[in-house]
């Protein structure tokens, strides 16, 4: 912990990474790093810096370049004044009147060094900036930049400054950074920020907005959706005792001071207006900000704004988003989001459910697509509440003991994994033999590296990360040590995102099995350095292929732990569903939420194809009273633990509990079933769920089944797990349930 921050460990990640591509002469000298906004990336880059300094004495001076807009260039210098005070943090003009000195830090605001129109930097003194460059480098002073929001900064301009620094590595970080060839580049998952707690766990779009609802104009409208919503959260957070006042932004099309006009009078009628302090506006040509505007429990409900305080603001009171009609690029929208997507005190509320979702109000059909398609989390849902008679219903909800739950030993798993290949492949101890096994099952022993690579003229980011196929070329590159290192940490990498075995462990074992060296004991393969480079870089597809069925291979009687710990598991009294239109709404009335519909089961709003089968199947059966569909993950929905074939204990949860008109409760798992002969299942752990599951039933007497369909006829299995559906072990669900 620095200063009294609390350390999330994907930041410290990311820190260690930074850290090693500026101190090595092998890395490429521009490195993106991808993070969500919300991720904390000021507080990231602040760490990375004071990490440089503590751990080098180099002749360093770094250049901290933020978008003009929003004053980011200001909160960031006075962030690492109050976290890291030891740091000599300093503005333009200062630096322009004594100079860059080594390991100091300068935060420069762009618009200072690029807009023509902006008279903050005129010629004579942009000319004295570059003679200051001029005397650093003189002095021996080198540069590091970080650019931050770099998508904001792709003009020319730009790049002559930046070309001027001659930095030795430049960073830049974006919420909605491109993967570039010939950079470094690093992305922070969003989901470990999610489960940091500091950003919420979805985004809900349009809640309330009705089918047949008369809409005289957008701005009414969605106010009052808005503020009914603003008065929920409210009193969500005088439920929790947060000091928390959420904030409305309303985001406005350019051009268009008429509708501001209107909003303003709309807001008027509610009671809200810039005298009683409750609106502020935030614009380029008008801005009326009150001191605690950012603060927890400020007093404005309002925010009108545009483009201006997407980039560079940072205000986690910010709850609800209302777009009107028109305007906003991609980019935009992505970053907006962003700002309503904080945790105001970074935590998680398990009630009410409301304070775990940010929400979007717009009619802009445009933008809604857009959302569609770039936030996977940003869907159209509707709330639905439990219905009566349900409060009383609990389960035992199995969650990882952590303190058991270690897996396996390096040693134990390198084992595990030469035994793995020698089975399947019938390797022995002849290095290139097993070589030539390995080559005829599919693996590729080029001395170089295979790649399709873009080829092409592309008009935008947007462009190049929809590059097709027939916009790439087939290339080969010389394996090269150091500059494929990266590419070698990539691959690892991904076998550590399957396994959550530390990277440097999955890094010894592949050596180990595959790498020429010393210790013979459990050696594959003998290859030298660069041809282990690109073994592991050309194949990585198939290594975690077979990382997947190692951690699928597990002794039945080990799929489960007998010490889970336990909590209780109640239905949630509310639940976000996502629906699609469909052609006619039928109500499912066996389903525990009411207003429940067939709008629910299409593949759009992601049921497969057994989920939707199972749960007409139920709404007709008259055996079944009633239906509950469990979540995919988190802390309000049922779980069951089991362990995978490296002993480590993973969560997974069943898909449906129904009770049935005998008073019996079951629950069912679906999976991908058979169609014309060929399986649809892709779960690897499947009989390891199979088998933990048949123990949890056993240790509470429930009935339970996994469920698969074959040509779109369901059955049930609840005794041996089989792929194959053709033997005894699988029969016809209405024989069970019927």
């Amino acid at each position: 912990m620095v200063n009294g921050l609390t350390d999330y460990e994907y930041q410290n990640d990311c820190v260690e990474y930074l850290f090693d591509k500026t101190t090595s002469a092998d890395s490429k000298k521009i490195i993106t790093v991808k993070a969500p906004t919300g991720a904390g990336k000021t507080v990231i880059l602040i760490k990375y810096v004071n990490f440089y300094l503590n751990n080098t004495g180099d002749k360093v001076a770094f250049i901290w370049l933020c978008p003009g807009k929003g004053d980011l260039e200001v909160q960031s210098r006075e962030k690492m004044e109050e976290l890291m005070p030891s740091i000599d943090a300093r503005d333009l003009p200062y630096s322009m009147l004594l100079g860059f000195d080594s390991r100091s830090v300068t935060f420069v605001n762009w618009e200072l060094v690029t807009n023509k129109k902006n008279n903050a930097l005129k010629d004579s003194e942009r000319k004295n900036l570059f003679d200051r460059i001029d005397d650093a480098h003189n002095d021996g002073v080198k540069f590091i930049l970080i650019i931050d929001e770099e998508h904001l900064n792709n003009t020319k301009k730009a790049k002559d400054i930046i070309d001027k620094f001659d930095p030795i590595y430049t960073i830049r970080v974006s919420a909605t950074a491109n993967k570039v060839s010939h950079h470094e580049f690093y992305e922070i998952p969003e989901d470990e920020v999610i489960d940091a707690g500091l950003i919420t766990r979805a985004i809900y779009v349009n809640e309330g907005v009705m089918e047949h609802d008369e809409i005289e104009n957008d701005y009414d409208y969605l106010l009052d959706l808005a503020d009914a919503k603003r008065k929920e959260l409210l009193a969500g957070y005088e439920m929790v005792g947060a000091d928390v006042r959420p904030l409305v932004l309303i985001q406005f099309p350019a051009g268009q001071p008429e509708t501001i006009k209107a909003v303003e009078e709309k807001l008027a009628s509610m009671g809200y207006t810039y005298d009683n302090g409750l609106v502020n506006i935030w614009m380029s040509d008008d801005k009326i900000k009150s001191d605690d505007l950012t603060a927890n429990n400020g007093t404005p409900a309002f925010l009108l704004m545009k483009q201006a305080v997407s980039t560079g603001w940072d205000c986690p009171r910010a709850k609800i988003l209302v777009k009107l009609r028109e305007g906003g690029s991609e980019d935009f929208q992505i970053q907006t989001i962003g700002r309503i997507r904080r945790m105001p005190e970074r935590k998680h509320y398990v009630f009410p459910g409301c304070l775990d979702l940010c929400y979007i109000y717009t009619l802009d059909e445009k933008y809604k697509q857009g959302l569609m398609t770039e936030m996977d989390k940003a869907y159209q849902v509707r709330k639905l509440f439990l219905k009566k008679g349900f409060d009383d219903f609990t389960l035992a909800k199995e969650m990882r003991n952590l303190d058991e739950d270690s897996g396996l030993g390096e040693r134990e798993l390198l084992k595990l994994i030469y035994n793995h290949y020698t089975s399947k492949y019938k390797l022995g101890t002849v290095k290139a033999e097993n070589q030539k096994t390995l080559s005829m099952n599919g693996y590729n022993f080029s001395h170089e590296i295979d790649s399709k690579v873009i080829q092409g003229e592309f008009r935008s980011g947007e462009a190049l990360s929809s590059a097709t196929n027939s916009q790439r070329v087939s290339v080969k590159t010389k394996i090269n040590t150091h500059t494929h290192g990266i590419q070698l940490m990539h691959s690892v990498d991904e076998i550590k995102k399957i396994t959550t075995i530390p990277a440097q462990r999955v890094r010894n074992i592949l050596q180990r099995l595959f790498r020429k060296g010393k210790r013979k004991t459990w050696k594959l393969l003998a290859l030298d350095t660069s041809d282990f480079y690109a073994f592991i870089i050309n194949n990585i597809q198939k290594l975690k292929e077979e990382f997947r069925e190692i951690m699928a291979t597990q002794d039945k009687q080990l799929s489960f732990i007998e010490n889970a710990k336990t909590v209780e598991f109640k239905i949630p009294e509310t639940e976000l569903y996502k629906y699609t239109e469909v052609k006619q709404v039928r109500p499912m009335t066996k389903n525990v939420y009411e207003g429940y519909t067939n709008e629910f089961l299409p593949s759009e709003a992601r049921k497969s194809t057994s989920e939707r089968l199972f749960e007409r199947f139920c709404e007709k059966a008259d055996s079944v009273e009633w239906v509950y569909k469990n979540g995919d993950s988190g802390q309000q929905y049922l779980s069951i633990v089991y362990v995978n074939g490296i002993r480590k204990q993973w969560l997974f949860y069943p898909d449906y509990i129904i009770k049935t008109t005998d008073g019996n409760v079951w629950i069912i798992e679906t999976k991908g079933g058979m169609q014309a002969g060929h399986t649809k299942n892709i779960d690897r752990q499947v009989e390891n769920k199979f088998n933990a599951f048949k123990e949890y039933a056993k240790k509470y007497n429930l009935h339970w089944g996994f469920v698969r369909d074959i040509d779109e006829e369901l059955y049930i299995n609840n005794t041996v797990y089989t792929e194959d559906m053709s033997g005894d072990n699988w029969i016809p669900l209405e024989h069970v349930l019927l």
